[in-house]
């Protein structure tokens, strides 16, 4: 089967891609002709082929901005793709991203393109982003956002969710419509290839990996650690990834100045993914305190070292841990309860161990570019024969 199909999303690609990048698009190549519209890394317009054909907008300033650049600009990307390349399935990154190429397709139509339209949904798009960052008039936003959602989803042909949660979000959206579900791209291999867990260099190191901003629920996490650091002088909490939300970050830091924890929390910034792959190994568990969560990639990755996880029974978390085998599973925010399993993953190492190893052997067997691939062949096949009327799962959680 040979298909032109356009990936549109708020990534941010570089110059040459990196390395996870380049891996996931050299494996797309084989399913069809890919083009995909992102955004730069820079202030830049730029265009490059590596393995797709790349069209990334400036990365403007402010979130507003760019989502009013995406709705000019990708607007007219997308009509001028369908027209140049015949592209014939635009495949978007949030029903809100839909909502621009649900305009363009429908402009298209008029002169008699028929290009499909593939919705995918990689969280909670309802409520994740008032957690994200500060929001003025969130009603209003709220309000607005909601339609276009609502618009995009009904004019989809296709929906994928990556969770049994985002499944079920889309189907109270649009109950009968055809759903795929699979999970989202993870570059497994390097995380696997880190070897089976040790904390040798780190010893009693908690781990969270993940982008900064009150959804993620790190709060929490520093209020649990607090309540085991007496009695576990030697534990530390690392914390990696970016200052998505500064004001959050900062209050991170003036939570942990007034904790009296400055010489046993670090902040490391992002990290490529063989550097985090090192940092989940040598971790005694990484835990993802998240308010909600379409699956927990981060979980994925540290399963794959051999590092038992803690997560919050939110979204797909629990569709990853099985709780008392790979890792626990906690109500969300419940700080005694987080303090209660990392006091047990600390003190009972070789259990927790064997955790670690049920957790990568759960990981071997169910995640890899192969299963990734076939999902998408699905989409593709059934969007270029046209859309059956049942519904369709390639999950193999």
């Amino acid at each position: 089967m040979s298909i032109k199909v356009c990936f549109l999303g708020g990534a941010r690609y570089t110059r040459p891609l990196d390395p996870t990048s380049k891996k996931k698009f050299r494996a797309l190549n084989e399913l069809g002709e890919i083009f995909v519209l992102g955004f730069s890394s820079d202030f830049g317009l730029h265009r490059f082929t590596e393995h797709a054909r790349f069209y990334l907008l400036p990365k403007l300033p402010f979130p507003g901005l760019r989502y009013l650049e995406l709705f000019v600009l990708g607007q007219i990307l997308i009509f001028w793709l369908i027209v140049r390349h015949r592209i014939q399935v635009v495949v978007t990154q949030s029903p809100y991203e839909g909502f621009v190429a649900a305009l363009a397709l429908k402009f298209a139509g008029w002169f008699g393109y028929e290009v499909r339209l593939v919705v995918e949904v990689h969280g909670d798009f309802e409520g994740s982003l008032y957690l994200q960052r500060d929001i003025q008039f969130p009603g209003l936003y709220r309000f607005l956002m909601n339609r276009l959602a609502g618009y995009s989803i009904k004019q989809a042909d296709l929906l994928r969710g990556i969770s049994n949660s985002t499944k079920e979000q889309l189907q109270n959206w649009a109950p009968g419509k055809t759903i795929i579900q699979f999970p989202a791209w993870t570059d497994i291999d390097v995380f696997l290839r880190s070897g089976i867990h040790t904390n040798m260099d780190i010893p009693q190191a908690i781990l969270y990996a993940g982008v900064l901003t009150p959804l993620k629920g790190i709060h929490h996490l520093i209020n649990a650690f607090v309540l085991i650091a007496e009695d576990f002088p030697s534990a530390q909490l690392a914390i990696v990834g970016k200052n998505e939300n500064k004001t959050y970050a900062a209050d991170l830091k003036n939570q942990i100045k007034k904790l009296g924890l400055n010489d046993r929390v670090q902040f490391i910034g992002p990290q490529p993914q063989s550097e985090l792959a090192i940092w989940m190994a040598k971790a005694s568990v990484l835990v993802l305190p998240s308010m909600s969560e379409g699956l927990g990639r981060v979980i994925i990755e540290a399963m794959a070292t051999g590092t038992p996880v803690i997560g919050s029974r939110v979204g797909g978390i629990p569709e990853l841990v099985q709780d008392g085998v790979r890792g626990f599973l906690v109500p969300h925010g419940d700080e005694n309860v987080f303090a209660e399993k990392f006091r047990w993953i600390l003190s009972n190492p070789d259990k927790a161990g064997e955790m670690g190893t049920s957790g990568r052997a759960f990981v071997e067997r169910f995640f890899s570019t192969e299963n990734y691939l076939k999902g998408y062949q699905q989409i593709f096949e059934m969007a270029h024969s046209g859309i059956e009327d049942t519904e369709h799962a390639a999950s193999p959680l």
